[in-house]
């Protein structure tokens, strides 16, 4: 069930990032290295404009078709275990990328 609700946030968050920055709504390619930046990019400067702005005209739009959706999650917490496994899997990674 926590993956479900996971995905579901996951998958409103892409698709409001979708909504906001067209170069995600299409296939790119790029290689996975610039996609990945530009995808943490589209995050950081809409983060910045959701912070920054009084009122984010995008907000607006997601509101009217949340009043819609029903038992959805807002925030997905941590546990130890997820914590532990991304930190070695990102350990593993490192490490695959320092041998080659």
């Amino acid at each position: 069930m926590k993956h479900s609700r996971a995905r579901n946030v996951i998958e409103r968050t892409f698709g409001l990032l979708k909504g906001r920055w067209g170069t995600l709504r299409s296939p790119s390619w790029y290689s996975v290295k610039i996609h990945n930046r530009i995808i943490s990019a589209c995050c950081l400067i809409h983060n910045f404009i959701r912070r920054e702005m009084e009122v984010d005209p995008l907000e607006i739009d997601v509101e009217e078709q949340v009043e819609y959706q029903h038992n959805n999650i807002d925030v997905v917490e941590s546990s130890q275990e997820w914590t532990t496994w991304r930190n070695e899997l990102a350990q593993s990674m490192w490490n695959a990328n320092l041998n080659n």
